[in-house]
């Protein structure tokens, strides 16, 4: 079981900058031969881009889908129509699938997926500005992870404590 990931959204990164959570989540993820795909929304490809930015990252990234448009979430990762109708692409239905896709569609072994609202327009009531599905999924477990996180600040903001969150969750399931 993942636990719920705490992100302090006054300071982004937190304590940990981006290159040493990233370090960290490398290093775990060679020790266990594992590689990480992305499934990315409102991220745009951040965390991607956080998973590349150090070098060896050929040994623990395969590859990152970002499906921004809902045409591309169904095209690119077979999410089902009635998902985004029903629940919408700020679902945990909809990362799940997104999760579950990326990681049967590539040679990874963990996946994590986002989708959210990072601002500074398009929240609802229902879901404001900061909403934001993660989910991860694993070879070989039957159970996918998720969680729902509500972040302050602006659009940057928001993006950064969505990636930092996924690259905790992805630590935390190596742990296990």
């Amino acid at each position: 079981m993942l636990g719920h990931i705490k992100v302090d959204s006054n300071n982004g990164v937190g304590l940990m900058g981006f290159a040493t959570l990233v370090s960290e989540v490398g290093k775990m993820l060679v020790d266990k031969q594992s590689m990480v795909v992305t499934a990315e929304s409102c991220t745009g490809g951040m965390i991607a881009e956080a998973l590349t930015s150090i070098g060896g990252s050929t040994a623990w990234f395969d590859r990152a889908y970002v499906t921004y448009s809902y045409e591309s979430k169904k095209e690119m990762l077979g999410v089902k129509e009635s998902t985004i109708q029903k629940k919408g692409a700020i679902s945990q239905e909809c990362v799940l699938e997104m999760a579950l896709s990326a990681l049967q569609q590539s040679h990874a072994k963990i996946s994590v997926a986002c989708s959210g609202i990072a601002g500074p327009g398009g929240g609802t009531p229902d879901k404001p500005v900061g909403t934001v599905w993660i989910a991860w999924a694993r070879q070989g477990h039957d159970q996918v992870e998720s969680q729902l996180f509500h972040f302050d600040g602006d659009r940057q903001s928001i993006r950064e404590q969505t990636t930092q969150a996924a690259l905790m969750g992805i630590m935390k399931i190596l742990q296990d």
